[in-house]
């Protein structure tokens, strides 16, 4: 069942996935995370999203991490503790491997599983207001091996050590610093800076953007585990596209091309 704690929209080419819950910073419930989950194959299985975009409503949160206040109903066994890990596990695996660009458009907190939520979009474009943290350490958590993965890859062993070791909160300057964020904006500027950069995306050769995606994604896998296979197939079937005739033309007659992924 949809809770309204989600919000999902499309604007042309673009999904909007939005964190609906602002009285509590965006803290996520069992619930919503499964709601994350639907929207999610839907932008996937949507042929006119080429660019999804993940944010927080009410300007003061991305998201604040899980949602104590569902904790009693939600976390209060071990059988409920394993389900609920199960879906978030389940839900950032997929934002991951999801093949469309992904970006994370952060204001305010940025905390806990919601920082692990933002690692796990390609892009994390930020405001000059955004505050990071991993607070495991101060709660005595573990965490697991595929999300800390996530995080070295995006920023090295060396801060996201850091980044657990002092569970403190890092402002948008030191994300910024470490490679945690792409861009960082002026809070009023961030809307149409975001809204301006998927538009951009959404405009080049979409088997180009996935080709790439999925290629750096192996890329960042040990040797032995890469399929170089499937990169090569990925390249062929870019030279072999509708796509790659168009912006062939496009170029030759100075037009904006037109691509239609195929």
């Amino acid at each position: 069942m949809a809770t309204d704690k989600m919000i999902r929209r499309k604007e042309g080419a673009i999904g909007w996935m939005i964190f609906n819950n602002p009285e509590r910073h965006n803290a996520v419930s069992l619930e919503m995370w499964q709601e994350v989950e639907r929207i999610t194959d839907d932008f996937a299985a949507d042929a006119d999203v080429r660019v999804v975009v993940v944010t927080g409503a009410g300007g003061k949160a991305f998201v604040s991490g899980a949602d104590i206040s569902k904790f009693e109903s939600e976390r209060a066994s071990a059988e409920a503790v394993a389900v609920y890990n199960a879906t978030t596990d389940r839900v950032y695996a997929k934002l991951h491997a999801l093949a469309k660009p992904t970006i994370a458009m952060i204001r305010g907190y940025c905390i806990g599983g919601g920082l692990g939520f933002a690692v796990c979009c390609d892009l994390r474009i930020a405001a000059d207001n955004a505050r990071f943290a991993v607070p495991a350490a101060k709660l005595g958590l573990g965490y697991a091996l595929p999300g800390l993965r996530r995080l070295i890859e995006v920023v090295g062993p060396s801060f996201a050590k850091e980044i657990f070791f002092t569970a403190r909160q890092f402002s948008s300057a030191e994300a910024i610093a470490m490679g945690l964020v792409n861009r960082v904006l002026p809070d009023a500027e961030l809307d149409a800076y975001v809204k301006s950069y998927a538009d951009t995306i959404a405009g080049n050769a979409p088997m180009t953007v996935t080709a790439v995606k999925r290629i750096i994604g192996e890329a960042l896998k040990d040797p032995d585990e890469r399929d170089l296979a499937l990169c090569d197939r990925l390249v062929t079937e870019c030279f072999a596209s509708r796509d790659y005739i168009e912006g062939r033309r496009a170029f030759m007659e100075k037009r904006k091309p037109e691509f239609v992924g195929r």
